[in-house]
């Protein structure tokens, strides 16, 4: 359910995206107690529909059986073993990459919480791997900001194109426009867009 802040703010600068209220029922800003894996998971599920990137993710995890998931136990692992998970050969590189990068201290996760917005994707895309997109679902679903959008998001596009009935596929400064007014609660419009795309199917 949307804060009541939220929803007023969204009743007033936006009708159309109010809309789409109704459907919050099981949105909330999330917060991970385990950044390394939530960073595993965004690479894993990258380009990936959501039931197969639960079920790879899910066997990930259970390489781990009970432990906590690790930098340092990532790199004990053969790189076999990752891909026999669903994990393309590629995404296999870039988790042992993020471990790498971790445990040399190119980049220090403990820290992530305390940068801005555009500090964590600097900090971020400093791994094989990581790109802007990546960055912004860790923003969302990992440190729980509340004013990200990713404009890169396929999903986002199409759901925007929808509901402002659109011609075309928007452009980023087309979407810029519309979204500037969520602000500082745009994740939440985004949770809001991709809810829309799940109640489509």
């Amino acid at each position: 359910m949307l804060p009541t802040k939220v929803r007023d703010h969204f009743n007033s600068v936006d009708p159309i995206l109010s809309s789409l209220i109704p459907l919050s029922d099981n949105i909330a800003i999330q917060h991970s107690e385990n950044y390394f894996l939530s960073l595993c998971r965004e690479i894993i599920t990258q380009q990936l529909a959501g039931g197969a990137a639960r079920a790879i993710f899910g066997r990930f995890e259970k390489l781990f059986t009970t432990e906590t998931v690790t930098a340092e136990k990532i790199l004990l692992i053969p790189d076999q073993i990752i891909r026999d998970t669903g994990a393309s050969w590629a995404k296999v590189k870039y988790i042992k990459s993020l471990a790498q990068c971790v445990v040399s201290k190119i980049i220090h996760l403990n820290k992530l919480n305390e940068l801005s917005d555009a500090e964590v994707i600097e900090e971020l895309v400093k791994v094989k791997g990581i790109g802007p997109w990546t960055a912004e679902m860790f923003l969302m679903f990992s440190l729980g900001r509340e004013d990200v959008f990713s404009f890169g998001d396929l999903g986002l596009r199409h759901s925007l194109q929808k509901l402002y009935k659109m011609k075309k596929e928007p452009t980023v400064k087309q979407m810029e426009k519309i979204t500037s007014k969520w602000s500082p609660y745009r994740t939440y419009g985004a949770l809001l867009l991709w809810k829309s795309l799940d109640n489509e199917k």
